[in-house]
């Protein structure tokens, strides 16, 4: 690294932090800029995968992660009769070095903002600047920025490089790529929750019910609770609508449940009571499952994308948050081992474009969530024996096949 030494990053989410701690970590003096004036725990529960629990584990975070995370134990699928599909271990029950993490997503956040105000100083982190422009002169990148609720200007500021993380709706992509229009509805809504009640199966149990198009997810976040006998159990319900239902804009949305709710009406599985939970939840918000297109190319220069403004994904296969703390990851590395700036931007694009789109197509598929698709077509009804609709080593196979796909093969991940 011979011309690298500073770097702006918009945007201070999951990506954008543990960037900033991992160009820290390579020598680069980083700043970081956020477009809202504080930075607070938003947010419902999201998974950390063990490959992005690893790369924070490098960081130095563990101990922190083990405070406010809850080692998933097992992943369970389950048809509409909550009738068992496919059953493993996760994280270390299965054998993996790291453990998988159920987390709040606003708790890991403000874990990854502490870090970064420790390391680099509490003047690295920008609130209040929101991307307007920048331009790109020789070997800078200078960027402006306004206090969006003010609409005054917030300052100029340059950098050796750039990195957009921005999200779905970043700035900086919509600059490359004025033409791409809004994210791509995928016909589903998902209305997200958080409960406080029993504990299910394990505990520390991730399950998913039903199929595509009528979806219950559930697992606990909270060690805390864990250890008192209690779950605090994010749930997320998922419907199939008509496209003209519903506003794409709409986003965090909170509604009335009584929109979603009849429709698990009878999910009462014994293990797991469904319109409980939901009824027992105080505040319920709503979003739209979206994504974007891949795209050919995520640096130009000295600027690149990271993250949900690199490669927005549906929700399915845990791996949203995970992806974008493995941009991080490769991007520093990139950063050591190429000399000059713009050849690592290419390097690390090189390493994440092709591997990130694969994801986003898979998912559009139902990533590993397939099978309970496969169920509902072929047993409708339900079924009295699994074998009868598909085969263990079909399950298997896909299982394995996703993990591959997203950088979680145990034995490959281990050995690294």
């Amino acid at each position: 690294m011979s011309d690298t030494r500073t770097a702006m990053i918009v945007g201070g989410g999951i990506g954008g932090l543990v960037t900033a701690l991992k160009l820290h970590r390579v020598g680069v003096s980083v700043r970081v800029f956020e477009s809202v004036e504080t930075i607070k725990a938003l947010g419902v529960g999201i998974n950390l995968l063990p490959h992005a629990v690893k790369v924070l584990t490098e960081l130095g975070l563990d101990d922190e992660l083990k405070k406010i995370g809850l080692p998933t134990a097992e992943l369970m699928f389950v048809n509409k009769f909550g009738k068992k599909i496919w059953q493993e271990d996760r994280g270390l029950n299965a054998g993996y070095h790291w453990p998988q993490y159920s987390i709040h997503r606003g708790r890991l956040q403000m874990l990854l903002l502490k870090a970064v105000k420790e390391r680099l100083g509490e003047d690295a982190v920008y609130t209040g600047h929101h991307l307007t422009s920048f331009s790109m002169f020789g070997n800078k990148v200078t960027a402006h920025f306004i206090n969006k609720k003010t609409g005054e200007q917030a300052g100029t500021y340059s950098a050796d490089t750039m990195i957009a993380a921005d999200g779905i709706h970043s700035a900086v992509r919509k600059f490359y790529y004025p033409n791409e229009g809004e994210p791509k509805f995928s016909g589903r809504i998902l209305w997200r929750g958080i409960t406080e009640s029993t504990p299910f199966l394990t505990g520390k149990s991730m399950i998913m019910a039903g199929y595509q198009d009528q979806k219950f997810v559930a697992y606990p976040v909270c060690p805390d609770a864990h250890e008192k006998g209690r779950s605090l159990v994010n749930w997320i319900a998922e419907l199939k609508v008509d496209d003209g239902l519903v506003s794409r804009a709409d986003w965090n949305r909170e509604i009335d449940k009584g929109k979603f709710e009849p429709h698990f009406a009878g999910w009462d599985f014994g293990w797991l009571n469904v319109p409980q939970l939901i009824d027992e939840t105080d505040a319920v918000y709503e979003f739209p499952m979206v994504d974007r297109d891949p795209v050919p190319r995520w640096t130009f220069g000295r600027v690149t994308l990271l993250g949900d403004a690199a490669h927005p994904m549906y929700p399915i296969g845990s791996n949203g948050a995970s992806q974008a703390i493995l941009d991080a990851d490769a991007l520093a590395h990139a950063l050591v081992e190429q000399p000059h700036t713009e050849a690592a931007l290419r390097a690390y694009e090189y390493a994440r474009l092709e591997p990130t789109a694969n994801i986003v197509r898979t998912n559009r598929q139902n990533g590993p969530e397939i099978v309970m698709q496969i169920v509902e077509d072929r047993a409708p009804e339900g079924f009295d024996k699994l074998d009868d609709v598909i085969s263990y080593e079909d399950l298997e196979e896909i299982a394995n096949k996703y993990k591959k796909l997203a950088g979680f093969d145990r034995e490959t991940l281990n050995s690294k």
